[in-house]
């Protein structure tokens, strides 16, 4: 990613080999570097894991802002620990029925079998039919919601004159392209006998611009939207990879703004560290048209010559975006999945290759083209991006542009710290000055339903203390809403938190200051949003969450959140107990845990069938830790007991499992629950860290 106005800039190359594998072992002395021609001396040189925890220590490095990253520690987390940020933004403004199946397919794919254990997806449309569920998560429920509002939406250019005049064909005749000119001038005559070759090509003309001018709108929200994406993502730490996957759009003519638009996504893209790889929904495909389109009478050929280019067109957006920010195209192929696939694996590892800018660089406003090469390896293939410009190009001139409105002045109330610690919140992305660490849990409560738990926490470092009436002082401002998939406010809280201490010596030892609010809600996916505001510093911190509540009253079988908490008590041995309600686990925020320690969880089971011979349910259990979608505990499955269990629609499951000899890093823990009379299945799963 390229970085400007800081010591160095940076970006990131990927090298593979002639068999297609990513080229490791090379150095700084390997790669010749130029910009605009000129050769440059590699001030900074790393080999960068996407996802890592080191990632952003070394972009930072690279930048300069920071010294050199130390060698890791023999326990830190293993590589992909962070995770990483993987977007999909579908072009439904320019896609058929069958590019949108094929698109469900290729996405649902990545879901179920490609999308890491720490890493995080959006799904975005072009004509934002996803809404709110637009955002970026590592919840599959959310995904797969976000991808069933895709519907095919018909927002293709359409001409009802005789013979149909295609997108492409009426660029043609904007831009004065005589074959296409002609045949359309002579058809036209023949349709209007009488009419003078002038009149004629003044109506052809005529119906190109209006045709032109559809292309132009249709175009310019497929890329106001994916602009929007890319300029968003640079608030994400380290790389992030783009799907863009479209039917093919045309750019218009040339004094079309699209172009300038492509080249403010890919400066754009350069700057915020996206790679775009472009997938064209219709696979393999020869020509746009087909049996549907009305082919007039030609005997000179030029209805042929004005179709063969479309194709190639079509893709060219597609083409640019992919090469000028590093990324592959994945054209005229019927296999998108094998595309996916290889974009993941090849975006996996890069080499960041960091220079001293010219003196200038602050002032200009210049293209700066990078060339990579591999000393003395000529079979080697780099990805590189095409560029970059010093600073941001200016929007095209046009009148909407030339006038601005000066910005509005912020009211008082605007300025109050609960407005702007709201504000903070509905950002896109969690904002992370203070590390604020979330917790959502439902459980089914008899005549009551469903009760949404959401408990917030902020360590005691963070916040700043004053001394007042001889102790030291923080006030804490803490607020939170429950929104539905709608993006819809449910339920919100605010509140001020004082935490008082001797001294700053017992602030640091004091336990983390912790807020709760339960809520009773219906059934649905709810994403809550929590924030904090350090009132001294007037620094804050978000979180975001998802949770999906089943439906209790269908009579399937279904599963608590894991409330998930550390050992403070005796062990509770893997059975159920009368006393191990929803309050028998000592929550962990966090979800944070010592080696070598011990993970204690507590799920409840609702609608267990019952027997016919005892009218008793017979359920059993089997727990899972797993890591990078490799289980490193599995217990065999384990009947539960239900004897002292007075209330056998909602059986409560307690157990713990030693950490012992499990390495630092984050894990899954799963639970599933088997109901051998109703022969049925269901699952909970939440993550956790050893520290």
């Amino acid at each position: 990613m390229v970085r400007t106005y800081t010591e160095l800039v940076q970006t990131d190359v990927m090298v593979f080999d002639k068999q297609g594998r990513f080229a490791n072992g090379l150095t700084s002395a390997d790669f010749e570097l130029k910009i605009d021609g000129k050769p440059k001396s590699i001030e900074f040189f790393e080999k960068v894991v996407a996802g890592s925890v080191n990632e952003e220590t070394q972009l930072a490095a690279a930048r300069g802002s920071s010294a050199r990253p130390s060698s890791p520690k023999a326990n830190a987390p293993a590589p992909l620990d962070r995770g990483r940020p993987i977007f999909f933004y579908v072009d439904d403004i320019h896609m058929d029925p069958p590019g949108l199946q094929t698109t469900r397919k290729l996405i649902t794919r990545f879901i179920d079998n490609e999308m890491g254990q720490n890493d995080e997806a959006a799904i975005a449309s072009a004509s934002g039919q996803v809404g709110f569920l637009q955002q970026l998560t590592d919840n599959k429920s959310v995904l797969r919601a976000a991808l069933d509002r895709i519907k095919v939406r018909s927002f293709l250019v359409k001409d009802f004159d005789r013979p149909t005049m295609t997108a492409y064909q009426a660029e043609l005749v904007a831009n004065n392209d005589r074959d296409t000119v002609d045949y359309f001038v002579a058809a036209t005559m023949r349709n209007m006998p009488g009419l003078s070759v002038t009149a004629a090509e003044s109506l052809v003309t005529a119906r190109a611009r209006s045709l032109v001018k559809q292309t132009e709108n249709s175009t310019a929200n497929t890329l106001i939207g994916l602009e929007g994406l890319v300029r968003g993502a640079n608030n994400l730490p380290g790389r992030k990879l783009v799907f863009f996957i479209s039917g093919g759009f045309l750019l218009g003519d040339s004094s079309s703004d699209s172009r300038h638009t492509l080249q403010r996504i890919t400066n754009e893209a350069a700057r915020a560290g996206v790679v775009i790889y472009s997938m064209d929904a219709r696979g393999l495909v020869a020509s746009v048209v087909d049996a549907s389109t009305e082919d007039g009478f030609d005997l000179t050929g030029r209805f042929s010559r004005s179709t063969s280019g479309e194709v190639l067109a079509s893709q060219d957006g597609l083409n640019a975006l992919a090469k000028d920010t590093g990324g592959r195209t994945v054209f005229n192929t019927n296999s998108l999945d094998a595309g996916l696939t290889r974009a993941l694996k090849e975006t996996a590892t890069y080499y960041l290759l960091a220079w001293k800018p010219d003196p200038d660089a602050h002032h200009a406003n210049k293209f700066r083209r990078i060339e990579v090469k591999i000393v003395g390896k000529p079979d080697y293939t780099v990805q590189v991006r095409r560029g970059f410009y010093d600073r941001e190009p200016d929007p095209p001139a046009t009148a909407k542009n030339e006038k601005r409105e000066q910005p509005k002045k912020e009211s008082e109330a605007a300025k109050s710290p609960e407005a702007q610690l709201r504000k903070a919140m509905l950002a896109p992305y969690p904002r992370r000055d203070i590390p604020v660490s979330m917790n959502l849990s439902y459980v089914n409560i008899p005549a009551k339903g469903p009760r949404l738990s959401t408990v917030l926490q902020v360590p005691h470092e963070v916040l700043t203390f004053a001394p007042l009436n001889g102790k030291q002082v923080a006030h804490v401002l803490v607020a939170g809403s429950v929104l539905d998939d709608k993006g819809n406010v449910g339920a919100s809280f605010n509140n001020r938190l004082t935490i008082e201490a001797a001294s700053i010596e017992a602030a640091r030892d004091a336990p983390d200051p912790t807020y709760g609010y339960p809520i009773y809600l219906k059934p649905g996916l709810y994403q809550v949003r929590v924030g904090a505001r350090d009132e001294q510093s007037g620094r804050s911190g978000t979180a975001h969450e998802w949770i999906e509540v089943p439906n209790i009253s269908t009579g399937k079988l279904a599963l608590s959140s894991l409330l998930m908490g550390v050992r403070t008590q005796p062990a509770i041995s893997n059975a159920s107990a009368n006393d191990s309600g929803p309050d028998a686990v000592d929550l962990s925020v966090t979800h944070q845990f010592v080696p070598n320690g011990y993970l204690r969880f507590l799920v409840m089971v609702y609608n267990a069938a019952r027997s016919a011979t005892d009218g008793k349910p017979d359920l059993a259990v089997q727990v899972q830790i797993v890591r990078d979608r490799q289980p490193v505990i599995t217990t065999p499955l384990r009947k539960i007991s239900v004897d002292e269990i007075p209330d056998l629609g909602s059986i409560p499951y307690a157990a713990e499992l030693s950490l012992s000899g499990i390495p630092s890093g984050r894990y899954l823990l799963n639970v599933t629950i088997v109901d051998r009379v109703a022969k049925q299945s269901a699952s909970q799963q939440t993550r956790f860290e050893i520290e």
